[in-house]
């Protein structure tokens, strides 16, 4: 009976890692595309080279389950949210 338990606890345990890694590379994601906005509001150059790596990380723990994928981000796709949100 104990092996269950030890087995269904490491699985949860797993689980909690693999969130928890996903929820730090959201972090990490939205702050680069953050910095990505605001150098396209003020009209000074950008990549997105930073967001995709970090996308591609998530979109791989997504293979192992439980947590979504992420699309990868373009230039276009900054521009075009800036021109809605900001009007530029």
């Amino acid at each position: 009976m104990s092996n269950v338990h030890e087995a269904i606890s490491q699985h949860s345990k797993k689980q909690h890692n693999h969130i928890q890694s996903f929820l730090r590379l959201e972090a990490k994601r939205e702050s680069f595309i953050e910095e990505a906005i605001q150098l396209c509001v003020n009209s000074l150059p950008f990549d997105v080279d930073k967001i995709n790596q970090v996308t591609k990380q998530m979109n791989h723990l997504a293979t192992e389950g439980i947590v979504p994928t992420r699309k990868l981000v373009t230039t276009d796709m900054v521009l075009e949210f800036v021109k809605r949100k900001y009007h530029k």
